[in-house]
C-alpha cells in the first residue's frame, strides 16, 4: 500500500459540504470536485486511503451487513 507522506496535500473531508437540494448526479459531481481524490483524503490529522476489490461486495451489501 502506498504511504501518504504529506497531509497538507490531502483534502479534509470535514470541510466537504454538498447541497442536498441538488440532483443525485450533481451531488456526486460536487463531492468529487471538492474531495479531488476520493481514494485519498484526510480527517483531521489522519490520512484515509480507500480501495475496493473488483470482485468484492457492493456498498449496499456492506451496509446491509452492518444494519441487519
Amino acid at each position: 500500500m502506498q504511504e501518504i507522506k504529506n497531509l497538507d496535500n490531502l483534502v479534509d473531508i470535514r470541510n466537504i459540504s454538498v447541497d442536498p437540494g441538488l440532483s443525485k448526479d450533481a451531488r456526486i459531481a460536487e463531492y468529487l470536485r471538492q474531495i479531488k481524490d476520493p481514494y485519498h483524503y484526510k480527517c483531521a490529522n489522519i490520512a484515509i486511503t480507500s480501495h475496493y476489490p473488483k470482485d468484492g461486495p457492493t456498498i449496499e451489501e456492506c451496509l446491509h451487513g452492518l444494519l441487519a
